[in-house]
């Protein structure tokens, strides 16, 4: 069986920090960005199953990231989990609108976003 690969989009170091080290200790293949335009970047290049996705970056923000994704029929398969500290009903509605499979606000539990990760990829735990 392939192992999921995972891409960690987020501008706050301490954030992929720790999303790095729980993905990689669950047995995950870790990419990461650290802004909209390397997220871009990464997923022309690389076909991943899953992006965790901040909003609120410097250049490229998430919904564009989102978008971009999703105009990509080579990667229809990506499943997109929004991580935001924008937690108003618009925000996340346009999380959704934009193509989001799953918008979780900041501040997360890890083992609620594990449960939710391992769902997206179809993955028992």
């Amino acid at each position: 069986m392939k192992v999921p690969h995972i891409l960690i989009v987020d501008d706050e170091p301490n954030i992929v920090m720790s999303l790095e080290f729980l993905m990689r200790k669950n047995g995950y293949q870790v990419g990461i960005a650290r802004n909209g335009t390397e997220a871009m970047t990464a997923i022309e290049q690389t076909p991943y199953d899953l992006v965790l996705l901040d909003i609120m970056m410097p250049d490229v923000d998430g919904y564009q990231v989102c978008r971009v994704l999703r105009q990509r029929p080579d990667r229809a398969g990506t499943k997109v989990i929004f991580l935001s500290a924008k937690s108003r009903e618009p925000d996340i509605q346009k999380g959704y609108e934009v193509g989001a499979d799953l918008y979780i606000p900041k501040p997360f539990s890890t083992r609620q976003l594990m449960e939710k990760v391992r769902e997206l990829l179809g993955v028992a735990a």
